[in-house]
């Protein structure tokens, strides 16, 4: 059983704090330095002192000056709707829709969110330093649910608007904690905020986050390809197309019963077809067992192998979100970067005190 409820969110004062736009950012996990310091130098209020901070003890600090300042200002308890208006990598314009809540953390086992990727323990004690520290969940996390949405999504103006999205405030609250009662919830992006979550609550401290929850179903839910680059590959493994096949052209005609991944290498482009049940990336997992590297766009993995930055590229089609969900339900973990879920929610909308 799904346990949800409202919650009394905090959320930035724009006459103390400044613009929206200038205090909001991707989650911290998709930052490189670079970013990370321009989003610093945006605004001293800006939420990556918060998420991204030179130390646990600087973000506490700064959150309880923020909130005894009244940069941060406390909501009434409730749901919110999400809207997110996204260009995605393939150029098409969608809007992704979701219900913003507080749920108890569960351990996996209990059956009640499932995961699908693998996670790093050095990566989740640094967020577990963090939400200790602040005593707060600072960026949601993602949450796929099977079935249609409890909720129409309100008419009127937004409460909170700011590169494409925007928040309204939910009334219906009965109706969202019945909905989930018996869903299964699966993680699409969060993995190590939510077992840092379960981890915090074994330890004494509240097992609440903050979570967006999108229906499967959902027009503007896309799952986008992650292609891989390797320094070193053993190309024995791949059936040889024509030399001077376009790899692109290769990518749309893979065979749609079976996995499969384009290699393509600086000298021929190449087809590898997997076992049955096995997805794309499982394929290219198997055959490149060490480091790889990742991008979203078929030109930049392209452009790795022309420009010797790489050896060989893989280019994978999307994994189906039903394919991911099965996979969950059965207990298993796919490899990182499986599914790529576009846009990233943005961080800094709301704060969950605990």
């Amino acid at each position: 059983m799904a346990e949800l409820r409202p919650f009394a969110a905090l959320r930035y004062d724009e006459a103390r704090a400044g613009p929206l736009q200038s205090l909001v950012a991707p989650p911290y996990d998709v930052l490189s330095e670079h970013e990370r310091q321009a989003y610093l130098e945006k605004s001293p209020y800006n939420v990556v002192h918060l998420t991204l901070p030179d130390s646990a003890e600087q973000a506490a600090d700064a959150f309880r000056a923020w909130r005894e300042e009244g940069v941060l200002r406390e909501e009434t308890a409730a749901f919110w709707a999400l809207e997110q208006d996204y260009v995605g990598p393939d150029g098409v314009a969608r809007t992704r829709r979701g219900i913003v809540a507080s749920l108890k953390a569960e351990p996996y086992e209990h059956g009640v969110v499932l995961p699908h990727e693998r996670t790093h323990r050095e990566a989740r004690e640094g967020r577990l330093r963090l939400v200790r520290a602040v005593g707060a969940q600072l960026e949601p996390i993602f949450l796929l649910y099977e079935g249609l949405p409890p909720v129409s999504q309100p008419e009127g103006e937004p409460e909170l608007e700011v590169e494409g999205a925007k928040l309204w405030r939910l009334s219906e609250t009965d109706a969202i904690v019945d909905a989930f009662a018996d869903r299964q919830l699966m993680i699409a992006d969060g993995h190590h905020r939510y077992e840092t979550t379960v981890e915090y609550a074994q330890g004494g401290g509240s097992p609440w986050l903050m979570v967006v929850l999108v229906s499967t179903s959902d027009p503007g839910l896309t799952i986008f390809p992650t292609h891989r680059t390797a320094s070193r590959f053993e190309s024995s493994n791949a059936v040889l197309l024509d030399d001077g096949n376009d790899p692109r052209a290769a990518l749309e005609s893979l065979p749609p019963d079976r996995a499969a991944a384009v290699v393509y290498t600086r000298d021929r482009v190449a087809v590898a077809e997997g076992e049955p049940g096995q997805l794309d990336t499982q394929l290219v997992e198997a055959l490149v067992p060490g480091d790889v590297g990742y991008t979203a766009y078929v030109d930049e993995a392209i452009a790795a192998v022309d420009e010797g930055r790489a050896e060989a590229a893989f280019l994978l089609r999307p994994t189906r979100i039903e394919d991911v969900f099965a996979v969950a339900k059965r207990g298993e973990v796919l490899p990182q970067k499986t599914t790529y879920f576009y846009p990233k929610l943005l961080s800094g909308l709301l704060f969950h005190p605990l």
